[in-house]
């Protein structure tokens, strides 16, 4: 099995879930939704952990839904202005982790991980291995896309889900 094929089999449920969709519309970087950022952090903690001995299910799924908030977080911002600990770095994990939890039945290493991948804006430091990676994960892609502003999707990751998510579309 390719390394495109397994890791959609490890998120499959996720990526297909009607809610997690909806991320589509949400920006997170640029012009970069807040669903490819999932998808591409996700993808990088695979190859991350494919390297190390961890538990790749949690991480991709931890991945997968480490943003799982479900609001624009840049018009959220501007509507409602927030000080302190109250701003969304400081907020957002725990909305995404209670919204996944809600949805899917995660395991503990993919709760730690959803709920600490803004370390140390959140002040507890990730528990597992799995959490550190998706953490790890996340910073850089952050990075990447602050400066790239754009996803190349022919013939990534992305265009294999595309794919795979309009088969599933099709076949329903």
């Amino acid at each position: 099995m390719n390394d495109f094929k397994e890791f959609y089999e490890y998120g499959k449920d996720i990526i297909l879930h009607e809610t997690f969709q909806t991320q589509k519309k949400f920006i997170q970087h640029g012009s970069i939704s807040i669903y490819d950022h999932a998808i591409s952090v996700a993808y990088k903690a695979f190859t991350l952990c494919k390297k190390r001995r961890c538990d790749i299910k949690a991480v991709v799924r931890a991945a997968l839904l480490h943003d799982f908030f479900l609001y624009d977080w840049h018009l959220e911002g501007r509507r409602v202005k927030k000080r302190g600990f109250n701003k969304h770095g400081f907020t957002h994990a725990r909305k995404a982790l209670k919204n996944a939890e809600d949805l899917f039945d995660l395991t503990e290493r993919e709760k730690d991980a959803i709920l600490k991948h803004m370390f140390p804006l959140n002040l507890s430091p990730p528990k597992y291995k799995e959490s550190w990676i998706v953490h790890l994960a996340d910073d850089m892609i952050s990075l990447k896309e602050t400066f790239t502003k754009k996803i190349k999707k022919t013939g990534t990751i992305h265009q294999f889900i595309e794919n795979q998510v309009a088969r599933y579309h099709k076949n329903k």
